[in-house]
């Protein structure tokens, strides 16, 4: 594995996370709360983003449009039976999701939400770190590059690493800072 390589996986870690914590309510409508939310669309799970037209037409408010009227309903199942934790109200043409004010508790709750993923993800770069200082090692033992090599190349890994842990730090104090802003 080269360092290259590991940085690129890490920078997909780094999307991975930032596409988990888009999922966190923050108290404003954001279409991007539905993410992870698949309809049964004839007898196959599809993302909603790919049956509906997602917007939000106030920060208290998610409309969704169906393409089709006829998955209308199966729209409004999933999104209840999803952890979105919001109950959708389905007016004949469209669903509409209001997002109501967040508690404090709620919110406590939802930070806690935030640490785990942002944990998640750090945990990731330390694997991608193991693997890759795992595979220096081996190169070293195979006699392709010097001692002196595989520890620079460890000390440039360990750099990359704080760099990634530290933008993940930096993600979960924004998200934090969106969630207990009222």
């Amino acid at each position: 594995m080269k360092l290259a390589d590991a940085e690129s996986t890490m920078q997909k870690t780094i999307e991975a996370t930032q596409r988990s914590f888009n999922t966190i309510r923050t108290g404003r409508a954001n279409a991007s709360l539905l993410d992870k939310v698949m309809v049964e669309y004839y007898g196959s799970p599809t993302p909603l983003k790919s049956l509906a037209n997602i917007s939000t037409p106030d920060a208290t408010t998610i409309l969704i449009q169906p393409f089709d009227k006829g998955t209308l309903n199966v729209i409004e199942k999933a999104i209840s039976m999803s952890d979105v934790g919001l109950t959708p109200s389905n007016d004949g043409s469209v669903v509409r999701l209001n997002i109501p004010p967040l508690t404090t508790e709620r919110r406590k709750e939802f930070a806690k939400i935030a640490a785990k993923y942002a944990e998640e993800g750090r945990v990731a770069l330390r694997n991608i770190r193991r693997d890759a200082i795992d595979a220096i090692r081996k190169q070293e033992k195979a006699a392709e590059i010097s001692e002196d090599e595989s520890r620079d190349l460890q000390d440039k890994l360990q750099k990359l690493t704080d760099k990634y842990t530290a933008r993940i730090n930096d993600l979960l104090a924004e998200k934090e800072k969106d969630i207990t802003t009222v």
